[in-house]
């Protein structure tokens, strides 16, 4: 079976890719910050799940260690976890950079070892086309019209990342995903999005993707995505 790890993945697309994937067959682990909602979103689709808080090095580790006891590998390590902060401060900055940069940092470092060890190692991670220059620039794009300064930020940072992280690893198939407006938790306030299954098969997609896929792009529903 397929070993995947999913940050952020008790609600929202998180928790829907989990399902999807356990669906398909994969040994799903649900990183949550919180272990027992952790248990009760394994509990109901039969996945696995670890504490994991991607802003804490103890955390990271430990949830590696236990995977790794338990598989002795890592197959597939989806970057899922994320904020969005309206405010535009620097204690906003630091959140939205901890989770959505950092964070990425933080558990792909811990993840490598166990990844290596995998036939067919991939590392998909939820960025946003509101980190796409290209998007965010042009005014017929919805992005044009975001007021969303840091998390467009740390989303570029995010696609920045997953693109030499795949330079510097070869033998890693690392993608970043565009998943769509979607309806969740984080975007109620702006009352958009289709429901969260539709843009988790989005990063279903990617995540199943055959070995002859490429590597280090920002990839939507449609494909090819520029940033």
């Amino acid at each position: 079976m397929t070993v995947t790890l999913i940050t952020g993945a008790t609600r929202g697309i998180g928790f829907e890719t989990a399902r999807q994937l356990v669906a398909a067959g994969h040994t799903v682990y649900l990183g949550a910050r919180d272990a027992d909602r952790g248990r009760e979103a394994a509990a109901e689709i039969g996945s696995r799940s670890v504490q994991l808080d991607v802003t804490d090095d103890d955390s990271v580790a430990d949830a590696l260690a236990a995977i790794e006891a338990e598989e002795g590998r890592l197959d597939v390590l989806v970057n899922n976890a994320g904020v969005l902060e309206t405010d535009l401060d620097a204690a906003a900055a630091e959140r939205s950079f901890g989770v959505n940069a950092i964070g990425i940092v933080r558990v792909t470092e811990a993840s490598l070892p166990l990844l290596r060890r995998s036939a067919d190692p991939r590392v998909v991670t939820v960025s946003s086309s509101a980190g796409s220059f290209w998007a965010v620039t042009n005014p017929e794009r919805p992005e044009h019209a975001l007021p969303l300064a840091l998390y467009s930020a740390s989303k570029a940072a995010a696609t920045m990342l997953t693109v030499q992280y795949a330079k510097a690893n070869p033998g890693i198939r690392f993608n970043a995903v565009e998943p769509g407006p979607t309806a969740t938790d984080m975007t109620a306030a702006f009352g958009i999005g289709r429901p969260v299954a539709e843009s988790a098969r989005v990063v279903v997609r990617l995540v199943t993707a055959g070995a002859d896929s490429p590597s280090g792009t920002l990839q939507d529903e449609d494909g090819l995505l520029a940033w």
